[in-house]
């Protein structure tokens, strides 16, 4: 078994020799199995093909009804990232996701503040998930409390994980065709139930509704659809364990997320005609987070309200968690690799060549969150609001690694990938940014802020982030 000094670049092959990540001098200590298809279900997976379901309401109302409409610029907002992503991996196939690429793509110390960043995303998700997830099932089984299903989920997790990645990998195939098959199920009965005559409104309401339109409204809506598309970029936290080239590692999270998109905006398209009480939405909003089951049961009856609200639960407490957890891990193994965290967090288990120390403090993070924020009314409204800020602030980075690593440093003319694009996903991400709730600007500022203390300090102790190899890439 390696110790945790074993995968720290001084123990690794010379820097810039050796395939994959002995090339940026570092071991290969994850196991390689996952293909494309892998990459891509997990990918799916992790964004939740059915996520609308639990924040349709929501997203009616921020929209003004425009719901479809939001969905699609969250798309493309996060379209402009999945190229970032896609040009940065490319280059640095490693674990890590933003740590890594700010990190080699500007320097040491912008990559761990992205990497702190957004960490505020990776650390809170899973505890989030588990929270919608376990406060559903208590709706439907109050005999067992939240904090007895957190427990459950968590515990059911942290062993897949645990026993590895290839386990992980066929979880994610079981669970992605039961999604899609509720979902269809929806749809159809959906169809049926408009052309049965029992929709609202012009058929087009859900993309453009002039009574209610307006760009702040809109984007206002986007800062909370944003979260159904977080999750494709995860899939750069399992470059290490891909046996693909970094061409289809960026390739998968483009299709990801382009997938998720479509069935996003097809489902709330039909959810959105059909809504019942829809002006009582608009004006009170949804805070039981009923209002899709409230749709599914106009639509098809009580059966199909009960079948979309089981499923979320299930998608959000086990699948999207699942690969939550496992994503976190690896973004604490590559910073804890890189004595930027502790180095514990580093060790692989010899066996199952997954991080276990990291994939344990996922789970016990998670619980002493979710058991908190279950006592809290606004919990999963505060948890939601803070996932986004630290996503989409460590976003911004991304977008800069990329002008910076191939502009400025490679001196590249690719206008379009490597400047416009960037330049573009950037702006919308700092609208979005700004556009956020202000108890998640003032809370993540705050995280901001002692990630900015603890390296100020690690300077002072002469510990300056350093990376190996920082001048390596793979070749295109």
């Amino acid at each position: 078994m390696s110790s945790p000094s074993d995968t720290s670049p001084s123990s690794a092959s010379p820097p810039g020799t050796g395939p994959g990540v002995e090339r940026f001098g570092y071991k290969q200590e994850l196991q390689r199995s996952l293909s494309f298809t892998d990459l891509l279900i997990y990918g799916l997976i992790f964004m939740v093909p059915i996520a609308p379901f639990g924040i349709f309401g929501g997203v009616f109302q921020a929209s003004g009804g425009m719901v479809a409409l939001a969905y699609v610029i969250g798309m493309v907002a996060m379209a402009f990232t999945a190229l970032s992503y896609s040009q940065m991996a490319r280059a640095f196939p490693m674990a890590g996701s933003v740590y890594t690429y700010a990190g080699r793509g500007i320097s040491a110390p912008v990559g761990f503040l992205a990497g702190w960043v957004i960490l505020l995303d990776y650390v809170l998700v899973p505890a989030l998930l588990y929270l919608v997830a376990s406060a559903a099932m208590a709706s439907f089984i109050p005999a067992v409390p939240i904090w007895a299903w957190l427990i459950g989920f968590i515990v059911l997790n942290t062993v897949v994980n645990y026993l590895g990645i290839e386990m992980t990998a066929r979880m994610n195939k079981i669970m992605l065709v039961a999604e899609l098959i509720v979902l269809a199920i929806f749809l159809v009965i959906g169809l049926v139930a408009l052309a049965q005559g029992k929709g609202h409104g012009d058929p087009f309401s859900p993309l453009f509704n002039s009574s209610t339109f307006s760009w702040p409204l809109v984007f206002g809506a986007v800062s909370v659809a944003v979260l159904s598309f977080l999750g494709f970029d995860g899939i750069s936290m399992l470059a290490e364990e891909s046996r693909e080239d970094s061409r289809k590692l960026g390739r998968s999270m483009v299709y990801a997320l382009a997938l998720a998109g479509v069935l996003f905006i097809v489902q709330t398209w039909v959810a959105a005609l059909l809504a019942p009480n829809r002006e009582e939405l608009l004006t009170k909003g949804d805070p039981a987070g009923t209002a899709f089951y409230d749709t599914a049961a106009y639509a098809g009856g009580h059966w199909l309200s009960v079948l979309t609200a089981v499923a979320t639960a299930v998608a959000w407490g086990f699948a999207n968690s699942l690969v939550a957890q496992a994503a976190t891990s690896r973004l604490l193994f590559a910073m804890a690799r890189d004595r930027q965290l502790p180095s514990f967090l580093g060790k692989v288990h010899p066996k199952h060549k997954v991080p276990v120390n990291a994939t344990f403090l996922v789970a016990a993070v998670s619980l002493v969150l979710g058991v908190y924020m279950s006592s809290r009314e606004d919990g999963i409204t505060l948890l939601g609001t803070l996932v986004n800020f630290g996503a989409m602030t460590a976003f911004l980075a991304l977008h800069v690694s990329v002008v910076v690593h191939y502009v400025v440093r490679k001196g590249s003319r690719d206008w379009w990938r490597h400047l416009v694009a960037p330049a573009i996903g950037f702006l919308i991400l700092l609208y979005v940014v700004i556009n956020a709730k202000v108890a998640a600007q003032v809370l993540g500022f705050v995280w901001l802020a002692i990630g900015v203390i603890i390296l100020a300090g690690s300077y002072m102790m002469g510990r300056r982030p350093t990376l190996s190899a920082i001048n390596t890439e793979v070749s295109e």
